[in-house]
């Protein structure tokens, strides 16, 4: 309700309790930063009585439109990268704006795990129409959904935090997704042959940082279990 929203450090209390303990106000100052302007947007929404649920749909719609823009003659790539940046703040302003307006709920949880998920596949289905090979592609993408599946798992399964942080995270393919497709228009301008190589290098990177991603997980995750058990 408006007039009950949770002040910053009430809001970081809050935030670490769903992220495994991650407390926003000692992460790093980018993340820090990031974390508080996600908060703002999402308490201005919150008194606007924007629902979270609003929020994670239009970050979804996002998300569609970068594949239907990046084979824009010229400009293409460069308006994909720009609806991720905006699908990427929608993503966190959803969070915000539940957790800031005391809204948290298991099933809008849920919704924004899908929501994430069907993002991921529209980025790299942009990647495969600007020239990337279809077999990393569907290499890059398997790796990620891996990596949340088996997190999740490990947390039914008694896990009591996030197991690690690692370079596979949904941030690190937000940026690859961004810096990909930003370079790519950039290469596509000098010749527009440059653009597929350029996006199947950032779609490389993509799979390596998940698949050395997973390998932490599972690692940090067998610690855990082992302790548990």
């Amino acid at each position: 309700m408006v007039g009950t929203q949770l002040n910053w450090d009430q809001y970081a209390t809050a935030w670490a309790r769903l992220h495994g303990g991650f407390d926003p106000r000692v992460a790093a100052p980018v993340v820090r930063a990031w974390l508080r302007f996600a908060y703002h947007v999402g308490y201005v929404l919150g008194r606007l009585r924007v629902s979270p649920t609003a929020v994670t749909v239009a970050g979804v719609v996002l998300c569609f439109c970068v594949p239907l823009l990046v084979t824009r003659p010229g400009d293409g790539p460069f308006l994909g990268a720009l609806f991720v940046l905006l699908a990427a703040v929608a993503d966190s302003v959803d969070g915000a704006v539940a957790v800031a307006t005391g809204r948290t709920t298991r099933l809008g949880y849920v919704y924004d795990s899908v929501a994430d998920r069907l993002g991921e596949v529209a980025w790299l289905l942009a990647f495969w129409l600007v020239g990337a090979p279809g077999a990393l592609v569907v290499a890059g993408g398997a790796l990620s959904w891996l990596h949340e599946y088996v997190r999740a798992r490990a947390v039914a399964a008694g896990m009591r935090d996030i197991g690690a942080v690692t370079v596979g995270e949904r941030p690190t393919r937000v940026s690859v997704a961004l810096a990909g497709l930003v370079v790519a228009g950039l290469a596509g301008l000098i010749e527009a042959d440059l653009a597929a190589g350029t996006i199947t290098m950032a779609t490389a990177v993509w799979v390596l940082l998940a698949g050395f991603g997973l390998g932490q997980l599972l690692s940090s995750i067998r610690r855990a279990l082992l302790d548990v058990g």
